[in-house]
């Protein structure tokens, strides 16, 4: 079963609290999993933040608006029980409790305009069902990837040899090669076929990666890789890094995942993706931070 919104879960929410007892957030996750029926890959499913999990998130944001409603309230630090209107509310037997069921609630639509300006339309529209870490997190991703592709056709316009010492930029951001200056002079060195670059592994040099960049628009096959291959057994080397701007056959991955040597292939999504990651190419524009409560703070000793 798929995970609820968090819209699904304030119905189910409320009738687990009407025992009159306090509960804690951990207890009616608990419970909202297993009514719902979710597996065990499904409760540990993480937000794209990778922060915290999906179920978890939403039966939060679930207590936050039963609460502001004034269905249930807290009793002592995480823990809540259900109020007399909450009981009200259940004794009607509603079909579902969601933003546009609390709306008949003066505190609730108090607390709706707090977050945002409200006109007479909006009353009678349904909030989204992602909560407000879910919409940010899934326009991030969309700004992400239009950035990801305006960055790949860009890097795609360059020339050769700037598109190598671009490769080497990034590896060094990445945290290989000592230097920018050592790293700079590896490129086009070798001479070797197959091998566009050497870089350190390391700041200390105890092992080196061979490098092949590649700026294509046509997909990279097996041929290339074990061309690739082929150099760096001529090196006796055991690790490589195939970038390309395009992507890679089938046949080349698995080649690669077969051979003795460590060869990493980059494709032109991950290229793009790491410059990001490590702003090559790229420069901040603005920062958002997403706090929570500290809880350990206000915890008494």
């Amino acid at each position: 079963m798929t995970i609820p919104d968090y819209q699904s879960v304030m119905k189910p929410f409320l009738k687990y609290l009407n025992d009159g007892q306090e509960h804690s957030l951990g207890e009616t996750v608990e419970h909202i999993s297993d009514f719902f029926k979710l597996s065990p890959e499904e409760r540990r499913e993480l937000l794209p933040s990778g922060n915290q999990e999906i179920i978890r998130n939403r039966v939060g944001w679930a207590r936050t608006y039963l609460g502001k409603s004034g269905l249930l309230e807290g009793t002592r630090r995480g823990h809540f029980c259900i109020t007399d209107r909450g009981k009200d509310v259940l004794q009607k037997n509603p079909d579902r409790i969601d933003a546009k069921f609390l709306l008949q609630f003066p505190e609730f639509v108090e607390f709706r305009s707090q977050r945002r300006p409200q006109t007479k339309e909006d009353n009678s529209i349904e909030e989204s069902t992602d909560t407000p870490e879910e919409s940010l997190a899934s326009a991030y991703q969309v700004f992400r990837k239009e950035l990801e592709a305006d960055l790949l056709e860009q890097v795609k316009s360059v020339t050769p040899l700037f598109f190598e010492r671009l490769v080497v930029e990034l590896l060094v951001s990445m945290g290989y090669g000592g230097s920018r200056k050592d790293a700079g002079q590896a490129v086009g060195q070798s001479g070797d076929g197959g091998i566009d670059g050497i870089i350190k592994e390391d700041r200390l040099g105890l092992d080196v990666v061979y490098i092949q960049a590649k700026r294509w628009d046509s997909s990279v096959g097996r041929p290339e890789i074990q061309k690739f291959a082929g150099a760096l057994q001529g090196k006796r080397a055991r690790k490589g890094v195939f970038i390309t701007t395009s992507n890679f056959t089938r046949e080349a991955t698995e080649f690669a995942s077969m051979i003795e040597s460590k060869i990493v292939l980059i494709d032109g999504d991950m290229l793009a993706a790491l410059m990001i990651d490590h702003n090559v190419g790229v420069s901040p524009i603005t920062k958002y931070e997403i706090k929570r409560i500290d809880s350990d703070y206000f915890a008494e000793g």
